[in-house]
């Protein structure tokens, strides 16, 4: 059995033993109930714990055999055996929790990405380079909305729905069928067919028919799941920031009502690839923002969303393109992925508007069979 690239390059800094036990009915499964010789990270569903191990690896810029034994990527027992690089993990997260509830009572204002800033070892002489360098800015950044004149969230909005074909077009478009390619580290970065069914206002299933078997990703409107072979788990459940943002990836489809998805929007702007954008941000309360860039035309090119982990927030962004009218409906046919452990591109070759779907296409998948 060989795992993944974006399962194998999740694992990092805290040691794995095996996948044991069967799903719980009625709650997502907390990584001390799948994963053993975990001796900090307790307490949070699968998923989280695997955004943390991608934070570990965003802020180092290393992957799992870094941290772990060289054999690990053939099994899931292997992660569990400890090394000089996991037990240093162990000590700088206790580190950084003490250092965040002693200074800035327990909010996570210091990370592993705030020393070590995508390097292994923080860099402690100053950088000339970068101190009278030219400023190299990240536009997924954006930290202040200052009140400057400009077009307000509610002409952004209808400018976008606007581009995309209008209010009555847009309340025509109900459901559609894709078929297209789906290109990622978990598929070695081959192309594999995948299915996409959506119905509005936000459910959706992917289906990456990879190598490894079906990989399916479920939004049912209110929950989602993974169901995949190469995951620590066979069906996964989304939880916090990874359903919300389950939920807003389908509603990018069916924009009518993204706005009302939100309590408050912030506007401002910024630079892709030397062109301007113009910025929204969603907020709802206990929720992390949800930030839209926008371009020249008004189409959506850039959507941005976080999920909390047991160590930081972590971003994940998707970059939508090559829009296609379909039924008087613009609709990007390319969109790629990109989060802290792993990028995928799906490209669409086919799209089948408000045709039948049935109802069990949302429905909470079936377990991955193991690879074999």
């Amino acid at each position: 059995m060989r795992l993944g690239r974006e399962a194998t390059a999740a694992i990092c800094f805290f040691g794995l033993l095996s996948v044991s036990g069967q799903p719980q009915a009625q709650r997502p499964q907390m990584a001390e109930d799948v994963f053993k010789n975990l001796q900090i990270i307790k307490g949070i569903p699968v998923d989280e714990f695997m955004d943390t191990m991608g934070m570990f690896s965003a802020a180092t810029s290393m992957n799992c055999t870094d941290c772990h034994t060289s054999d690990s990527t053939t099994t899931w027992d292997k992660f569990a055996n400890d090394t000089p690089l996991k037990q240093t993990a162990r000590r700088m997260m206790l580190m950084v929790n003490a250092i965040n509830k002693e200074n800035f009572k327990g909010v996570r204002a210091v990370t592993c990405y705030t020393c070590h800033n995508g390097t292994r070892r923080p860099k402690v002489v100053p950088s000339l380079m970068v101190q009278y360098g030219a400023p190299v800015e990240d536009p997924n950044e954006i930290e202040t909305f200052p009140n400057t004149p400009g077009p307000s969230a509610d002409e952004v909005f209808e400018k976008y729905i606007q581009a995309l074909g209008g209010v009555q077009r847009l309340a025509q478009l109900t459901s559609f069928t894709a078929k297209g390619t789906y290109t990622g580290y978990d598929t070695e970065q081959t192309k594999a067919p995948v299915e996409i069914f959506a119905k509005a206002p936000a459910q959706r299933t992917t289906i990456v028919h990879a190598p490894f078997g079906d990989s399916v990703r479920t939004y049912d409107g209110r929950s989602g799941w993974i169901a995949s072979a190469d995951k620590p788990l066979p069906l996964m459940t989304l939880t916090g920031g990874n359903a919300d943002g389950a939920k807003v990836d389908a509603m990018v489809f069916f924009p009518a009502q993204l706005k009302q998805a939100f309590n408050q929007w912030r506007v401002t702007s910024t630079v892709i690839d030397d062109k301007e954008v113009r910025v929204l941000q969603g907020t709802n309360p206990r929720q992390p923002p949800v930030n839209l860039y926008f371009d020249e035309s008004g189409l959506l090119v850039r959507l941005v969303r976080f999920v909390d982990t047991a160590v930081g927030r972590v971003p994940m962004q998707i970059d939508y393109a090559d829009y296609r009218e379909v039924s008087g409906v613009k609709v990007p046919f390319r969109w790629t992925a990109t989060w802290t452990d792993g990028q995928s591109t799906t490209q669409l070759n086919e799209l089948q508007p408000n045709v039948q779907i049935d109802a069990a296409r949302f429905a909470k998948p079936a377990p991955a069979p193991p690879i074999k």
